[in-house]
């Protein structure tokens, strides 16, 4: 078992940063694939970011891309997403989530995580 706990999430102006950090307890990081996702109301559930287990694979989804960065900590058993220069279109429940996989895997889709957090909410103001 993995338990996830979310914090960081908040109101931000447009072009803005915010970090995102997931502590996870039980399961240590170097047994599990870590990926952040984001719901916005009435939408799927989509990756954002993700971290393979030895951290040497990333993935960003296009529109990410250069403006996140996804980081561990293994000590401290927590994972990062660095937010920047944010935008109206950014706002959502954003969710990271733990996956048993191969050492240096990195899935994308959603039913490919064992493990899930409650989520935290960002908001972009214009």
């Amino acid at each position: 078992q993995v338990q996830l706990v979310e914090s960081g999430g908040g109101l931000v102006q447009a072009g803005g940063s915010l970090r995102l950090a997931c502590a996870a307890s039980g399961r240590t990081f170097s047994d599990v694939a870590m990926g952040w996702f984001r719901q916005a109301p009435g939408k799927e559930r989509d990756i954002v970011a993700g971290i393979s287990r030895s951290g040497l694979n990333t993935y960003y989804a296009d529109s990410m891309k250069g403006r996140f960065a996804i980081s561990k900590d293994n000590a401290k058993n927590t994972v990062y997403l660095q937010m920047n220069s944010l935008k109206p279109e950014d706002p959502a429940v954003y969710f990271c989530a733990a996956a048993r996989t191969l050492y240096n895997d990195l899935p994308t889709a959603p039913t490919a995580y064992d493990y899930w957090g409650q989520g935290t909410q960002v908001t972009v103001s214009s």
